[in-house]
C-alpha cells in the first residue's frame, strides 16, 4: 500500500507532463510564425553591427524589410559596402547598388597644444555630460570635448582619443554612423575615403578674432579657401568654411592657402597615386 501511495502521484505527474509536452508540440506547429527564408539569408550576410545606419532597427530589421518588400534598396548597409549589396541583390533578384566607401571625420583639431582651456573639468567622463557645463572645458564651445563618447559606441574600434581630441582611424571605419549620433557637438561627418578630399577641421562659428584666441588652428572665416577653390566646392556657414565633398577635386589649393592650417587633404596618398 505504501508503494502505491508513492507510485500513483508520480504517475499522475508524469502523465500530466506527457500531455503538456504533446500539447505544446501541437501548438508550436499550429501557431508557428512562417520563416522568411530570404530575410534569414540576408541577415546572415549582413555584418551584424546593428548600427541602424540603414534606417531600420538593426540588421534583422533591414533584412525583414527587404524580405517583405518594404524596401528594394540593396545599398543601405554602409558597413557591408558594395559586396554585401551585391549578395543581397542576388538573393532578392534586384539590381545591386554601388556604395561609395566612406569614413567618419572629426572636424576638430583642438588638442592640448592648439586649444586653450577655461577650466578643469572633474565630473562624469562623458562628452554629453561635460558639454552641458559651459560647453566643456575648452574656451571654444564648438570643439571636441574629448571624453570618448564616440569611441565608446564604435563597434569597429576605429576611434582613439589623442591629446583631448577624437581621431578616426580611417582604415578601420565602416561608416556605421554610431559616432555621429553620439557626438553632442555634431562634429563628425562621413566623407569619401576612396579619393583625396579636403575637409575643414573646425566648426567654430565665432568671428575670426575670437577664434584665434581660442584655438591656433581654427577657421577664422577669411574666405581665402573659397576664392582658391576652382571647383566651387567651398561655401561659408556662419563664419566657418564648409566643403562639399561631392564637388571637391582634391587639388589641395584650399589647404595650401589656409592661413591657420584648418583644412586637411584627407587620403592624400590616393591623390598622389592617381595624380
Amino acid at each position: 500500500m505504501e508503494i502505491m501511495d508513492i507510485l500513483l502521484p508520480v504517475g499522475i505527474v508524469a502523465g500530466i507532463g506527457l500531455l503538456a509536452g504533446l500539447l505544446l508540440a501541437f501548438l508550436s506547429k499550429v501557431m508557428a510564425v512562417p520563416v522568411d527564408e530570404k530575410a534569414a539569408a540576408i541577415e546572415e550576410i549582413l555584418p551584424g553591427a546593428n548600427c541602424g545606419s540603414c534606417g531600420f532597427s538593426g540588421c534583422a530589421g533591414y533584412a525583414a524589410a527587404l524580405g517583405a518588400g518594404k524596401t528594394t534598396d540593396t545599398g543601405l548597409c554602409n558597413p557591408g559596402g558594395t559586396e554585401v549589396s551585391r549578395q543581397i541583390a542576388e538573393i532578392m533578384g534586384l539590381a545591386a547598388a554601388e556604395i561609395t566607401p566612406m569614413a567618419a571625420v572629426v572636424h576638430c583639431m583642438g588638442n592640448g597644444e592648439n586649444a586653450k582651456k577655461k577650466m578643469v573639468y572633474d565630473g562624469v567622463q562623458s562628452c554629453k555630460m561635460a558639454a552641458q557645463l559651459f560647453g566643456g572645458d575648452k574656451e571654444c564651445i564648438y570643439g571636441c570635448v574629448g571624453l570618448g563618447d564616440c569611441a565608446a559606441v564604435c563597434p569597429y574600434d576605429a576611434i582613439r582619443i589623442c591629446n583631448g581630441v577624437a581621431v578616426v582611424q580611417y582604415e578601420k571605419c565602416r561608416a556605421c554612423k554610431a559616432c555621429i549620433a553620439a557626438c553632442p557637438k555634431k562634429l563628425i561627418s562621413l566623407m569619401p575615403k576612396d579619393r583625396a578630399v579636403a575637409a575643414v577641421m573646425c566648426r567654430n562659428h565665432d568671428k575670426g578674432a575670437i577664434t584665434r584666441k581660442e584655438c591656433k588652428v581654427g577657421c577664422i572665416g577669411c574666405m581665402k579657401c573659397v576664392k582658391a577653390c576652382e571647383a566651387g566646392a567651398i561655401t561659408m556657414d556662419n563664419n566657418v568654411a564648409v566643403i562639399d565633398a561631392a564637388k571637391c577635386t582634391g587639388c589641395g589649393k584650399c589647404r595650401d592657402g589656409c592661413p591657420t592650417g584648418a583644412i586637411h587633404l584627407l587620403h592624400e596618398s590616393i591623390h598622389e597615386a592617381n595624380g
